[in-house]
């Protein structure tokens, strides 16, 4: 079997699937720890356990999915110019 290198628009294709999932990762993770961590300590200072983590969590979900329904656009777009 031949092990030719793969062609330079595979490597694209590679790389830009490997930016998606780091940026979506990351969308996805930083608003959550964010939001726990902030709900926690808002329940810690006011004794309201688990109702500020429980608001927080679902304010960085709703951000969540308005930063990903645009991010998935612009990387719909990115994809048909490759």
């Amino acid at each position: 079997m031949d092990n030719q290198p793969q062609s330079s628009n595979d490597r694209k294709y590679y790389l830009f699937a490997l930016r998606i999932v780091g940026d979506f990762g990351a969308t996805i993770a930083i608003p959550a720890v964010l939001g726990a961590l902030l709900g926690k300590w808002l329940d810690e200072k006011y004794h309201h356990y688990p109702l500020f983590t429980a608001i927080c969590l679902l304010v960085a979900f709703a951000i969540t999915i308005q930063i990903i329904r645009k991010k998935a656009k612009r990387y719909g777009d990115e994809y048909q110019k490759l």
